[in-house]
């Protein structure tokens, strides 16, 4: 018997307390029946105490006829036959009411009884035997130490009542032995007693353990009974037996009609025949026919074993189990065991594990599917010494169609990209969804490494397509990562992170491409890694100090200000370049802290300069995203003491992609402190006149790209500056030309109408003394000209 099945069987734990009646435990044991089986028990034996009862007043009572008057024994006597007499016919009254059930108060009450007899019990040794002579008493001992083994065998299956007798006469005779034959007598007595006591408790709860398992048996009993008596009903299992020569054998009629045959016809047909159906004369048999053809053949147990049965047409799964048949000589006799229907349970299995392996939303294999095909695909590769390749698919600028028309649509979308991605691949390939926008597929055979890529351009060109959906015409676009395995990675896990670097790269390029696998991504991702571990301390150990670069009045080159440019110095890595560090804070969500450093810094550096000169701070998406950034901002200039009008705050186009959220509001909430907003970068991301029109800006920034461009003579740049300074005149807003580094580029952006200059023909980024120094010294002589 197994481990399992033992434990089944393993003694109950009994609760002492509960035991005793003392009260009713919190677990699910049900004890008014065992209560029951106590109190039964106790009244089995109820006219046996009686009797020991009456004949141990005799005895006593013949012990001290010669020195106690006969009306003092007599009444005794009296006494001790009615409490006795009392006590047997409450048990017997009581049996009728208590055969099934007792109550917790029926087995307290027993309690009543043995006090009332070891009460009635004691009078002898206490009243008689202390003046009495030690035979009298020894004689006394020896009739109530009979007595109370009488009481500890008879009356064990009460406890409570028992313990509580033995106790009040155990102490009443060791009382008087101390008095009449000293410490060494009455010890011994009272360990006599404590004994008793021990095994009366120990043979109650025996009882009580085997009549909690009797219950335990009569309710697996019938819990087998009830499964039994539905097995029966629903018609699911039959049983089959065969001979030594595999021919069906008293065959039950259920047997007969799970394969729809005549009861009286199947005896005598070959087994495996009936198995078969009208695969058996075309000996097309199943792998399951054959494994159990197999079985029978070298005479083997088997169970569980699964059969793909087709009975009028339709195909039904039955499982069997069975044990080969021996005779008291030994001799193979047949095959004897049970069958089941499980087409429904294996219907129910197949839809589990759709459900497990396929994407409710697009239909298509969804990640752990994609991971076994990818798997299996590697060890069809290493096996032939051939390549795969898995490429992961992200999809762009989805996430503003989602945020802008909401998710039912963006659902719908990525159906119809499923069903443009299912008409690009053929049976070499397995495409799924991974979840999100990220798509996968796993190109079996890629020994042709130009087909994989020309595959991938064929996906970024086929999802760029425009997509008709709910009268909106929406156009999103792709970005794939391409590994071949085994040369990117040994496991499915390692070519999957090398997807994943590529895809990285072609997202980092701008999208609408993609990257094959290359060493170099891993050095890139471990750089940035480890970047971004030390970016998560630079703060707090002091590497972040901030530059100001100079902004002037574009006609007399007079200082208006400064902007704070974020710079890292790491004491291992060096000078990190912005264009490194500040994505990556972001990517790891730490521009919002590093932002409010940025600000309270530049506030509090600010507030030393003269109080026309400006100061302007970067602000990030993310942190516009956050409500309490209005509450950072007015910390910031209330603890440094710099007046609002003197800080601005440059925002980028970029926070106005995202519908739904509370940026602007809270640029609202900063213009209402007084704060300036200006507009950074206009004209290289999501331009958009609805949001300039919507927001106060103070200034719009011309981008350096612009710059450059328009100082080489491309029309297209210098027609943008031309708009750009017109739609702000026309708004009341000044413009601001970055990256002016030669007089000439001076003289272009003060001509196309600028207002304000930036750039290092005016002056670098500064460390804080220069940018003071020079606000200082402008005050002074009003002009920062001679800066650069």
């Amino acid at each position: 018997m197994s481990n399992r099945h033992s434990s089944q069987f393993a003694q109950p734990r009994i609760d002492a307390r509960a035991l005793l009646g003392l009260y009713d435990p919190p677990d699910s044991t049900d004890w008014a029946p065992i209560r029951a089986a106590q109190l039964n028990a106790g009244s089995q034996l109820a006219l046996f105490m009686l009797g020991a009862n009456v004949i141990g007043a005799a005895l006593v009572a013949i012990l001290v006829d010669r020195f106690v008057p006969h009306w003092a024994v007599a009444s005794w006597g009296a006494m001790v036959a009615a409490i006795a007499a009392t006590v047997t016919l409450r048990r017997l009254g009581s049996r009728e009411r208590t055969a099934q059930t007792a109550t917790l108060k029926d087995v307290r009450d027993t309690m009543l009884e043995g006090l009332a007899l070891g009460v009635v019990w004691s009078v002898p040794p206490i009243a008689i035997g202390l003046r009495a002579d030690a035979s009298t008493a020894l004689g006394l001992w020896i009739v109530l130490s009979l007595l109370m083994t009488a009481s500890a065998v008879a009356m064990a299956a009460l406890p409570l009542a028992t313990l509580s007798f033995l106790f009040v006469l155990g102490a009443s005779v060791s009382t008087m032995l101390y008095v009449v034959g000293g410490p060494v007598l009455s010890a011994a007595s009272a360990l006599f007693a404590t004994l008793l006591m021990i095994a009366c408790f120990g043979r109650g709860k025996s009882l009580v353990v085997i009549r909690a398992g009797e219950i335990a048996l009569a309710e697996r009993d019938e819990t087998v009974s009830l499964l039994l008596r539905e097995f029966q009903d629903q018609n699911g299992d039959w049983l089959w037996e065969t001979d030594a020569n595999r021919r069906v054998i008293r065959a039950s009629p259920r047997f007969a009609l799970s394969f729809d045959l005549d009861p009286a016809s199947i005896n005598g047909l070959p087994f495996l025949q009936v198995l078969a159906g009208p695969t058996w004369e075309g000996g097309n048999f199943t792998t399951g026919l054959r494994e159990l053809a197999d079985k029978m053949k070298r005479r083997e147990g088997f169970r569980d074993l699964l059969l793909a049965v087709h009975i009028k047409g339709e195909e039904r799964w039955f499982e069997i189990a069975a044990t080969p048949r021996f005779d008291d000589d030994g001799t193979y006799t047949g095959f004897r065991g049970v069958g089941s229907d499980v087409t429904e349970q294996r219907a129910s299995a197949d839809k589990i594990n759709r459900m497990a392996r396929f994407d409710t939303l697009t239909g298509l294999p969804n990640r752990l599917l994609v991971n076994e095909a990818l798997a299996y695909a590697m060890a069809e590769a290493e096996k032939w010494g051939s390549r795969c390749a898995f490429m992961m698919i992200d999809l762009d600028r989805f996430k503003a169609v989602n945020d802008t028309l909401g998710h039912p649509i963006g659902d719908r979308l990525l159906g119809r990209v499923s069903e443009r991605l299912g008409q690009l691949v053929t049976e070499n390939e397995v495409i799924g969804r991974l979840g999100g926008d990220e798509f996968a597929v796993v190109v079996r055979d890629a020994s042709d490494s130009l087909r994989c890529e020309r595959l991938a351009q064929a996906i970024i060109d086929t999802l760029s397509r425009p997509y008709e959906l709910d009268q909106h015409t929406l156009y999103i676009g792709a970005s794939v990562g391409v590994a071949f395995g085994p040369r990117d990675g040994r496991t499915a896990e390692m070519l999957i992170r090398s997807a994943d670097l590529a895809l990285y790269r072609s997202k980092d390029s701008g999208g609408g491409a993609f990257h094959v696998y290359e060493p170099q991504l891993h050095v890139d991702a471990e750089e940035r890694r480890v970047l971004e571990m030390a970016l998560r301390k630079a703060v707090q150990n002091n590497e972040m100090h901030l530059n100001y670069q100079p902004v002037v009045d574009a006609a007399t080159g007079r200082l208006k200000g400064f902007e704070a440019l974020l710079r890292w110095n790491h004491p291992e890595h060096g000078n990190v370049s912005p264009v490194k560090f500040v994505p990556l804070a972001e990517d790891a969500r730490l521009i919002v802290p590093i932002g409010e450093w940025v600000l309270r810094t530049a506030c509090e550096e600010a507030a030393r300069w003269p109080s026309q000169t400006r100061v302007a701070v970067n602000v990030s998406p993310e942190q516009l995203h956050n409500p309490s950034f209005v509450t950072v901002v007015a910390q910031a200039l209330a603890n440094s003491g710099l007046p609002a009008e003197r800080l601005e705050l440059e925002v980028t186009e970029s926070v106005f992609m995202r519908e739904g959220t509370c940026a602007i509001q809270v640029l609202e909430r900063i213009l209402d402190l007084g704060v300036r907003l200006s507009l950074d970068d206009f004209g290289t991301g999501y331009s958009s006149l609805g949001y300039l029109s919507r927001t106060r800006f103070s200034s719009i920034k011309i981008d350096r790209s612009f710059v450059q461009g328009a100082s080489k003579g491309e029309k297209e740049a210098i027609a943008i500056i031309r708009a750009v300074v017109a739609l702000a005149q026309s708004l009341g807003m000044a413009t601001t030309a970055e990256g002016v580094e030669t007089e000439a580029e001076h003289h272009m952006v003060q001509d196309l109408g600028c207002t304000k200059v930036q750039g290092y023909y005016f002056g670098r980024p500064l460390p804080v003394e220069e940018a003071r120094a020079i606000a200082e010294r402008d005050c002074g002589e009003g002009s920062a000209a001679a800066a650069a």
